[in-house]
C-alpha cells in the first residue's frame, strides 16, 4: 500500500507517515518504483502512533516510545512511564478545568442572585 494509499484508508495525515517514515521504524516497508509500500505491522504501528498523537504525544516522544515498543526487550517500565507521566499532565489539565468551571459557575450564580434580587 502507497503513503497516499494508507493515507485514504486509514485517514492518516500524509505528513504523519512521512514522519514515521523519517524515524526509519518502518519494519518491511519498502521502496517500489519509489513509493513507500506499507505492510499490516506497519499499519498496526501508525494505529498506535497516531492513538498517541490523538492523547497529546509530542512527535519526539511518539518516536521515543516507538523505538522503545521495536527494542529486542521491549522497554515495558519506561513506556509504563511515559503513559502515566501523559496521563498526569492531563488530569491536572482536566483539574484546572474544572476548577475554572467551579468559578465560572460561581459568578453565574452571583450574578443571577443579584438579577433576582433587583426584580423584587
Amino acid at each position: 500500500m502507497t503513503i497516499q494509499e494508507a493515507s485514504r484508508r486509514y485517514k492518516i495525515p500524509v505528513k504523519i507517515l512521512r514522519e514515521y517514515e523519517s524515524w526509519g521504524l518502518c519494519g518491511a516497508v519498502k521502496k517500489v518504483m519509489g513509493a513507500w509500500q506499507y505492510d499490516d505491522t506497519d499499519l498496526e504501528r501508525l494505529s498506535m502512533i497516531m492513538t498517541l498523537h490523538d492523547i497529546g504525544f509530542s512527535s519526539q516522544e511518539i518516536e521515543i516510545y516507538m523505538r522503545l515498543t521495536l527494542e529486542e526487550n521491549h522497554w515495558e517500565e519506561p513506556r509504563l512511564i511515559m503513559l502515566n507521566r501523559k496521563r498526569d499532565e492531563i488530569l491536572d489539565a482536566l483539574h484546572f478545568r474544572e476548577r475554572q468551571l467551579s468559578r465560572l459557575d460561581y459568578l453565574r450564580h452571583e450574578l443571577r442572585k443579584q438579577q433576582d434580587e433587583r426584580k423584587k
